[in-house]
């Protein structure tokens, strides 16, 4: 079913309800007089009207902004390794807000990045722009390969039930090329038992180096609920085994979540991680697990407050209010309410007076530009209108 026109405002009826825990605990008992429930609150509830309106004047302004910078050839422009990465960002960006391939003020313009995406992949079924190294370079298409991979067909696993015709032919030969892709990386001979079933580069990284992190694992594994979500053959048995890494990553010691099992970055705490592994279990349909409060209670306790705000080295501004947004809204409760709000303060106060979101100084993907991090910012705001299925609950 399409969705022709923009939704109205954060009374969307599509809005998740939480606690998920509150459910018909006494079905099968005798029945007996109750009194009237309060309402059940909804996302929309952990912000007031007038600041809904700041934020949705604040997407609507970014995505007019990214709309002015699409290329000719469809993509949304950064450097050659982001791609296609980037411009599928941009493109769940503008569905997130509700807009859709074919219809409204940036229908066709969804369609000419749609059909970048595809014409990106390569025999192998690898989605990129760019041939990887036949070695592992820091920063080249042997690194971001794996990245650009997951991040294109998950984009395209949300867009299938929305264009028709030869570009669904193409979407669809495409998503079925890359789903085994993506099981040739997670099964290939890795140094670490442990890190069975994760994902990492396209090229093994060094000979001590793990081969599964958290970080593309994620990615991996939203890839792969899109395409069974869009009704594409994915054995269970791959997405298993990627939740057992990430289970594997889990830190209890901590109560976060680690970027690899072994080797640099073990141990580092981020933001981004361990809303990358909450948003990871749900993946599954493991909601509300001890694991995922846990971690919940770990972000709650470590809000934002500015775009510099960072906890440990490994952290990035823009990827983890991504991670967060979404892992909030699926915990929902409290969750939402705590780290909800400080996060929209956090990015609305920097958002530039032409609709962009500035880029992060010194860290490594601000290489990615604001395209990347406009469209990041749009994905952290939007949960809340639960238009994208892969995180529905």
């Amino acid at each position: 079913m399409r969705l022709k026109s923009l939704l109205p405002g954060f009374v969307l009826g599509l809005l998740l309800i939480y606690p998920a825990e509150v459910r018909a605990a006494d079905a099968g008992k005798t029945a007996r007089p109750t009194f009237p429930a309060a309402p059940a609150k909804t996302l929309a509830d952990a912000l007031p009207p007038e600041k809904w309106r700041q934020l949705e004047n604040s997407v609507d302004r970014a995505l007019a902004w990214l709309a002015s910078q699409q290329a000719a050839d469809g993509s949304f422009p950064t450097v050659a390794t982001g791609q296609p990465a980037v411009t599928s960002l941009c493109v769940m960006a503008f569905l997130s807000r509700g807009h859709q391939p074919g219809y409204g003020p940036y229908g066709q313009q969804l369609n000419r990045a749609i059909d970048f995406v595809v014409g990106c992949q390569m025999e192998d079924g690898l989605l990129s722009y760019v041939t990887p190294d036949p070695e592992f370079r820091q920063g080249g298409a042997s690194q971001t390969g794996s990245y650009n991979h997951a991040i294109a067909g998950l984009m395209l696993g949300e867009v299938y039930g929305h264009v028709t015709g030869q570009r669904a032919r193409n979407v669809k030969a495409a998503i079925t090329k890359a789903i085994s892709f993506t099981r040739a990386l997670q099964t290939r001979s890795k140094p670490y038992a442990d890190d069975a079933g994760g994902v990492r580069y396209i090229r093994v990284r060094g000979e001590n180096e793990s081969d599964s992190d958290l970080s593309v694992t994620a990615w991996q594994l939203m890839f792969l609920r899109s395409a069974r979500n869009a009704e594409f053959k994915v054995p269970q048995r791959y997405v298993d085994d990627g939740v057992a890494y990430v289970r594997r990553s889990w830190n209890p010691e901590q109560h976060m979540f680690n970027y690899v099992l072994n080797g640099n970055g073990s141990l580092s705490p981020s933001r981004g991680m361990t809303g990358a592994g909450i948003v990871s279990l749900s993946m599954a349909g493991e909601h509300n697990t001890p694991i995922a409060r846990a971690a919940g209670d770990w972000l709650v306790a470590h809000p934002y407050s500015s775009i510099g705000d960072l906890v440990g080295n490994f952290d990035r501004f823009y990827y983890s209010a991504y991670y967060c947004g979404q892992a909030a809204a699926q915990l929902g409760g409290h969750y939402w309410e705590k780290i909800f709000p400080p996060l929209v303060q956090a990015l609305l106060q920097v958002q530039e007076p032409n609709g962009s979101f500035p880029i992060e100084p010194k860290r490594d993907d601000a290489q990615f530009g604001s395209n990347y991090t406009t469209a990041m910012a749009v994905l952290a705001l939007t949960p809340a209108y639960q238009l994208l299925p892969v995180y529905q609950r």
